[in-house]
Order: structure tokens, then sequence, then C-alpha cells
């Protein structure tokens, strides 16, 4: 690394370190999402963190909910979590899954109780795990113990040339101390995917991430769809990328050159460090919430056209090399590399830039996405319920 600065951070019960401390309220089902929000009125300092779905949802679908929802109350950015669902068994299965991680949880259910009782019980458990949270403090963290996640959003002629090569810049020597790094974005990589593919550690990783790049494709290509103007999206057109193979490239140009070492299904955490794929959808909101269950604690987010998105749980660090929305959009712009393509900067740096940034980040400067109040968060559905 170019500028070793001291990192600190939150060590949690199972060693895992986050660099930020919340009491989350977490509803397993859109009809809890009025009770936490409850909470969350009655505790400030709280967050509540209601969606869409949970209800009537079968099969791998509600796996997956499941998984998400454990793993976003098992992120290292997580202090403690107040579990709300409406029956208690899918309640507490949440309950118990996030307790694996060592962190304070305790769930409640609406059914038989009502709306005021649960949120006057609940609310009483997160002032307690709020005050709690109040006195952890920050340690001495390694760059090893660090598990970052990239999505770009929002792509233009910009973002393969800029921005995606200082995030590229900053992968590399991040798994290179002995970090974690994951990318996902299954469909931006047709037409690339045999690189991926090429860097692969071994078979055995080879052979799982072309099965969820073949699979994710044969769904597309099942439904018979024209996906110009969603992939690539109508911004990416008027910046300039014309065909879903273009708008690959910058998606894996900011993996770097290291080897890809795992393969994971959506919301799977890694269980090793070093480059990771993660079968995700490319829609901002939905990746980056399933790589926040997979125990991303900063997420890193090339723009060209200029993309808003937040995270409730994982930081979001947005960086443009694109100078008009560097300009018009300072306001979500976390590091401005324009420089590098006018030639007024070195690729390293605008890459010491990104560290420094991301350091600063881990350390607990606030975000452009989360001082502005941006926490998008977005279940994966996989198919219709039952």
């Amino acid at each position: 690394m170019a500028h070793q600065r001291r990192l600190t951070g939150y060590r949690r019960a199972n060693g895992a370190v986050g660099v930020r401390n919340h009491v989350v309220v977490l509803p397993v089902d859109d009809l809890s999402n009025a009770a936490a929000e409850g909470v969350a009125a009655l505790v400030p300092g709280t967050m509540a963190l209601p969606h869409a779905f949970g209800r009537l949802q079968f099969g791998e679908d509600l796996e997956l909910t499941f998984r998400t929802l454990i793993g976003i109350g098992a992120n290292p950015n997580v202090a403690a979590v107040v579990v709300i669902g409406i029956e208690p068994n899918w309640t507490q299965r949440v309950v118990d899954g996030i307790a694996k991680s060592g962190k304070p949880v305790e769930g409640f259910s609406v059914e038989g109780l009502g709306d005021l009782r649960v949120v006057e019980r609940a609310a009483r458990v997160a002032q307690g795990y709020l005050q709690d949270a109040s006195e952890l403090v920050r340690e001495p963290v390694e760059r090893a113990e660090i598990v970052l996640t990239t999505k770009d959003g929002e792509s233009d002629t910009t973002t393969g040339l800029g921005s995606c090569r200082v995030t590229a810049y900053l992968s590399d020597r991040w798994v290179e101390a002995g970090g974690t790094m994951i990318f996902g974005e299954t469909s931006e990589l047709t037409g690339g995917e045999h690189l991926i593919a090429e860097r692969c550690l071994d078979d055995a990783v080879r052979a799982r991430f072309q099965a969820f790049y073949d699979d994710y494709v044969a769904m597309i290509e099942a439904t018979g769809a024209n996906l110009l103007g969603s992939q690539p999206t109508q911004g990416n057109i008027a910046g300039g990328l014309s065909t879903i193979e273009e708008k690959a490239m910058g998606n894996i140009v900011k993996t770097g050159t290291a080897p890809v070492v795992g393969a994971l299904a959506p919301a799977e955490a890694p269980t090793r460090a070093g480059l990771h794929f993660m079968d995700t959808s490319s829609a901002a909101a939905e990746c980056v919430t399933l790589m926040a269950a997979a125990g991303g604690v900063v997420n890193l987010f090339p723009t060209g056209q200029g993309n808003v998105i937040g995270n409730p749980v994982q930081p979001v660090v947005k960086i443009t090399a694109n100078p008009r929305t560097a300009q018009l959009m300072a306001d979500h712009v976390d590091v401005d590399c324009s420089g590098l393509l006018s030639r007024r900067r070195t690729l390293e740096e605008a890459g010491d830039a990104l560290i420094d940034l991301v350091e600063r980040t881990i350390n607990g400067r606030l975000t452009a996405a989360e001082s502005l109040g941006h926490r998008e968060f977005t279940l994966t559905k996989l198919y219709r319920s039952a």
C-alpha cells in the first residue's frame, strides 16, 4: 500500500471487523415494516430496514430471502439486531441465524399481540442495545480483516477507461495485502465471461462460476426478451456504451488482475481471503444488498453518468472519471479521478487517492451517500410467490 494509515474498526464476537456500529430493526416480511419503523421512531439512533417481500415465498427464492436477512443482521457493521416478523417460526429462524455471529439479537412476532405491544417491547430491547453499542470502541485492525465489495452503475465510456481502472488499482493492492474483494453483476460479464473463467484459481471455482453464468444467461434468453434499454441501460447508451459487450469490459476491468479464488451464490459469505465473484443482478440496490449480506463493509462504486445509490449497512464510495458528473453531481461523488483521462494524474496517483479515501471511510468518515441519507435496501426475488 502507498500509505500505511492506521486503520480502526469494531471487532465483533466472531472476530469479524466492522467499520460502522449500527443497531438494526429488521422486519422479516413486508407486514412487519410498520412495527419496525415504529421502533426506530421511538429509539432514535436505531435503523429500520423495511422491504417488500417475505410472504408466501418458497424454495430457493425463500432461502435467498432468509440468507439475505440473516447476512444483513450478521454483517460486521451491525452491533445488534431486533427482528420483527408476523409469524414466530420464520422470525425465530432469522434470529437463530444472526445469533450464530455472536452478536445480541432478539425477535418479536406480531401475530397474537399486534403492532402496539410489539413496538413497546421491541423498543425497550432496542434502547438497551443502542446504549450498549454506544460503549463499544474502535481498535486497530489490519487490511486483511476488511471485506470490500465493488459494483458499478450508470456506466459510460469514462467508467471502463477511468474509474474502473482506479478501482482495479485498489483491488489488486487490497488482495496483495491479504484482504478480500467481492465483485458480481453476472449478466454484465457477457462477452467477456471467458476472461473471468481463465482467472479462476482452479477447476472447481471455474466450474461453479461457469454454471452461475450459464444459468443466468439461460434464464434471460428463455424469456425471449430484447434487453436493449435494460442492458445496456438508457444511461449507458447515452454515455456511449452501445452493447452489453462494451459494458462488460468495464465491469471486468474493475476486478483487477488477481486470481478469482471463489464463486459465491447470492448473499453467500466468502470463507477465504482474495478476490471472489458473486452471482448477482446488475441492479445497483439488489447487488449492493447481496454483497452486504455476504459481509462486505465498504462498497466501491465506479460511475460515469452519476448514480446516487447508498446502502443502510455498507457505506458506498462513489468514484467517477467523468468531469461533467464530478462537477454537476459533486455532492454524490467521493473520489474525482477525471484527471486520469485528461492526463493530469497518473493511475498510481488516482489509485492512491482512492485508497486514502477508503481508509478514511473505514476509520469513520461518512461517504457522500451516507451524508445524504441514501439507504437503498432491496431484496432479490428469483420468481413469483405462491
